[in-house]
């Protein structure tokens, strides 16, 4: 009863259960917020791989047709592939190159061998930074093509 004679009862909530109430909220929220983002960066990921994937038939295709790797993205019609992150993919055409070259600039893998020996392709990742070795922290989130193309992945699995 509130103010004596009145016979409504009114109930409400008391700042112990609305604390508890938002403590549950947060916790919650803690918990859900980065299983979501985990979630959007795998697909992201997969995204990313299916594009080199697409990517990587398309260079087979113009070397197929002419018998060369093209030497950039845009000479077989592939320059407006963006990854999922908004950023064109890398490309550098090894096959066929000057070998100094390709120990200068190819990617390395932990060993510092050349990861490809027909042509690199890969996407920066998340964070936009790389490195020439895949054991360089800026690489670590970058998709890449290895193995001529037996391996497509993250470039920390690799």
């Amino acid at each position: 009863m509130i103010r004596g004679c009145s016979q409504k009862h009114l109930r409400a909530l008391t700042l112990v259960e609305l604390l508890l109430a938002v403590a549950i909220l947060a916790t919650l929220s803690a918990i859900a917020v980065p299983t979501y983002n985990n979630y959007i960066d795998e697909a992201r990921n997969s995204a990313a791989m299916a594009g080199i994937r697409e990517i990587e038939l398309g260079i087979v295709k113009f070397q197929a047709e002419r018998g060369r790797p093209p030497d950039t993205l845009a000479e077989a019609g592939l320059a407006n592939k963006l990854d999922p992150w908004g950023r064109p993919y890398q490309y550098l055409r090894i096959q066929g190159g000057v070998e100094k070259d390709i120990q200068h600039h190819g990617r390395k893998d932990r060993m510092t061998h050349p990861i490809n020996t027909d042509f690199d392709l890969y996407s920066v990742g998340k964070d936009g930074r790389s490195g020439q070795p895949l054991t360089a922290k800026a690489s670590w989130d970058d998709m890449v093509r290895a193995n001529n193309g037996a391996f497509v992945g993250l470039a920390s699995d690799y």
